[in-house]
């Protein structure tokens, strides 16, 4: 580690997680198409540009979210484990996106009118 500088940590970071934020927002939004189509009985309670501006919202709420995994990235590759977190850091990823996507789900059920 004494190679590595805390400006490569960070670059590195940026590098990984970056071009994986478009995975992240096309699951979340998948996941909001599907529940949106699964309950075509719904009756939407509020008007689509409201619905527009909350959706708008969550989107940038969930990418600020996102942001939770650099804190926990940086920490690791700072750390004797680095060589190892960048082997299995996609398991944060996939731990991150999947909680997001049970999230987003039970958010767009509520928007959309849950059909019991």
């Amino acid at each position: 580690m004494s190679n590595v500088t805390v400006r490569d940590i960070i670059t590195d970071a940026i590098r990984y997680w970056e071009p994986r934020r478009i995975l992240y927002n096309v699951v979340l939004l998948l996941v909001v198409v599907a529940t949106y189509f699964l309950q075509p009985a719904a009756v939407l309670r509020v008007t689509a540009f409201e619905l527009l501006l909350q959706l708008f919202l969550l989107a940038v709420l969930a990418n600020v979210t996102y942001c939770a995994a650099y804190p926990v990235d940086l920490l690791v590759q700072l750390s004797a484990f680095r060589p190892t977190w960048l082997r299995v850091r996609w398991v944060l990823l996939l731990i991150g996106v999947l909680f997001a996507a049970v999230i987003s789900h039970f958010i767009a059920q509520g928007l959309f009118g849950r059909v019991t």
